[in-house]
């Protein structure tokens, strides 16, 4: 997904103070200022999914969202090199019971949304029961709570279709204890409920799919507009309070978000200082990133974050001819990473990737079960071998045509797309580019199973970093047959092997943490013998932070700038 929980690179590592320079955000806050007032602006290169905090699953808006919709528990707001998870919603982390099963949370008293009403941890637990038992209203997101939820009994239908008293594995006994009853043990829970499907919702407010358009806050800033395709403005909470939050600050007056703005005039805009920050978070474009780190005065405003991002290609296992494992493998063998990685922007975007776990997920374990020389693909002899070799098993020995999905306003992706589709043509294989935007690339496009099906997506662009800083976090909802859903699906390959279901299922039962670890590394492997995607790059993000805006700095949870403390100096 969506979220990358990573470490700095050992060269950026440190936390705290006054910073400034190139990389300066990655070893501490840049500009630190408590002036009040301004305005911040976020600019977008597309549309999000969702700003529904029920219905997202970018990890840009997991972190975004955490300005106006509280989980039970966060990361930490501070530089560093590592992930602190902390209570945010909640008093403490969970208290678990019956063998790892039951998970108790207390929220914090007293708390109330913007409009003056107060939250309760009913308001929890209806969250949770229409992100992710409403697919027909939210399908985004993922789907953790419903595979580990105690099954009811009858079957629970939904907040909009049920009949029965709502979901009852999870109980609320008073205004301020949820209790979280699970099929089986879920080492990760705590992890799990920082996800923003954990942000209240009360129900008297829930309009399903249109709860977007009012949505109530309970964090610092709530919105004062939004407009579809257009973008929003949120203003501060009359009805927060830093006594119960030390997490969050209200330093903007104002901040607005912009979306469908082409990612060069975002970069430029950020240059002349005109945008406080790029929503997105995945950097400048490979067109504006020559220019910037060859001009020192620029470059001195440039951050290389460690995104905790993997650019893949995923196979549907659905889709003829790719149905067939030599076909997949013939699509590893023959795709050039080398040339993905400098259309890509060179190195400074990111290290040629061979396994499915970036080495900041813990788990990771370094191989390469498809080598070619100079990872180089089919232009390379024995890349070009293998690949014709895979051909022939699969009884396409002159090579196959199918669609290859990218999302048109990310050009980084559809750069390397193009360099994907030149080394596939190498090796005889065509593969024509279609190219669909980012807020429903999962939810119409990509992740919709039947749309892949009857449009031939044999290939799709994508990238995907961890729910949480574990292999399990990173590779559940792309690999395991359970997550496929009809919309918002995120197993793209839609990869349903009984073997690779059946380890991340046992590995996160397992309380043995060293055990844990080895099974990310062994799961990896065994699903890569799958072929379900071709590992492109682990990714960087050159990050652009202009003078003006203030508390700037890389977050090791997202991988990208930290939103819940920016500024503005200079009150514009």
């Amino acid at each position: 997904m969506l979220l990358a929980l990573v470490s700095c690179s050992a060269a950026d590592e440190g936390a705290g103070g006054q910073e400034d320079g190139f990389n300066a955000g990655n070893r501490g806050v840049v500009n630190a200022s408590d002036r009040a007032g301004g305005t911040v602006t976020y600019q977008l290169a597309g549309t999000p999914d969702s700003m529904d905090p029920g219905n997202t699953y970018y990890g840009y808006m997991w972190n975004f969202s955490r300005l106006y919709g509280r989980p039970l528990t966060t990361f930490a707001s501070e530089p560093g090199s590592t992930a602190k998870l902390v209570p945010d919603l909640a008093t403490g982390l969970g208290t678990v019971s019956d063998g790892g099963r039951t998970w108790t949370y207390r929220i914090r008293s007293g708390l109330k949304y913007s409009d003056g009403s107060p939250i309760t941890s009913r308001d929890v637990k209806y969250a949770i029961e229409r992100s992710n038992y409403a697919p027909e209203a939210l399908s985004n997101g993922p789907t953790y709570f419903r595979q580990y939820l105690v099954d009811n009994q009858p079957p629970y239908a939904g907040p909009y279709r049920d009949r029965t008293g709502g979901l009852k594995s999870i109980e609320t006994p008073d205004d301020t204890t949820i209790i979280f009853h699970l099929s089986k043990p879920f080492a990760d829970f705590d992890y799990l409920v920082s996800n923003p499907q954990s942000a209240p919702v009360p129900r008297t407010r829930d309009t399903g799919a249109g709860y977007v358009n009012r949505i109530v806050s309970s964090g610092a800033y709530m919105f004062a507009s939004y407009q579809e395709g257009a973008g929003a403005t949120l203003v501060r909470n009359p009805h927060w309070s830093s006594a119960s939050d030390p997490l969050r600050k209200q330093y903007a007056d104002k901040i607005v978000v912009q979306f469908n703005r082409e990612q060069s005039t975002v970069d430029q805009n950020l240059i002349a200082g005109t945008a406080t920050l790029d929503l997105h978070g995945e950097g400048i474009a490979a067109s504006t990133q020559a220019t910037v780190l060859s001009d020192p005065t620029q470059k001195a405003h440039v951050d290389v974050a460690q995104s905790g991002l993997m650019a893949y290609v995923a196979m549907s296992s659905a889709v003829p001819p790719l149905d067939n494992v030599h076909c997949r493998r013939a699509v590893e063998y023959a795709v050039d990473r080398g040339s993905v990685q400098t259309a890509a922007g060179g190195s400074v975007r990111g290290e040629i990737a061979t396994t499915i776990l970036p080495p900041s997920v813990i788990g990771h374990t370094a191989y390469d079960l498809y080598p070619t020389s100079g990872h180089e693909g089919a232009n390379s002899p024995d890349g070009l071998a293998a690949a014709k070799r895979e051909l022939t098993l699969c009884g396409h020995p002159g090579g196959f045509s199918t669609n290859l999905a990218a999302r048109a306003d990310q050009p980084n992706e559809i750069a390397m797309a193009q360099a994907v589709q030149a080394s596939l043509k190498r090796a005889g294989i065509d593969a024509a580019i279609q190219q669909y935007p980012s807020g429903t690339y999962a939810s119409n496009y990509a992740g919709a199973p039947a749309f892949v099906r009857s449009h031939q997506l044999g290939l799709m662009m994508m990238q995907w970093a961890a729910d949480w800083p574990t292999g399990y976090g990173f590779m559940d909802q792309i690999l395991n047959g359970n997550s496929i859903k009809a919309s918002g699906n995120t197993n793209f390959s839609e990869l349903n092997d009984p073997q690779v279901n059946r380890m991340l299922a046992q590995a996160i039962n397992n309380p043995d943490a060293a055990a844990r670890t080895k099974a990310w590394g062994d799961i990896d492997k065994t699903a890569m013998r799958q072929a379900p995607l071709v590992p492109l790059l682990y990714l960087k993000s050159p990050l652009y932070r202009p003078a003006k805006a203030t508390n700037v700095f890389v977050t090791p949870a997202y991988g990208m700038y930290d939103y819940l403390t920016v500024g503005q100096d200079g009150g514009r």
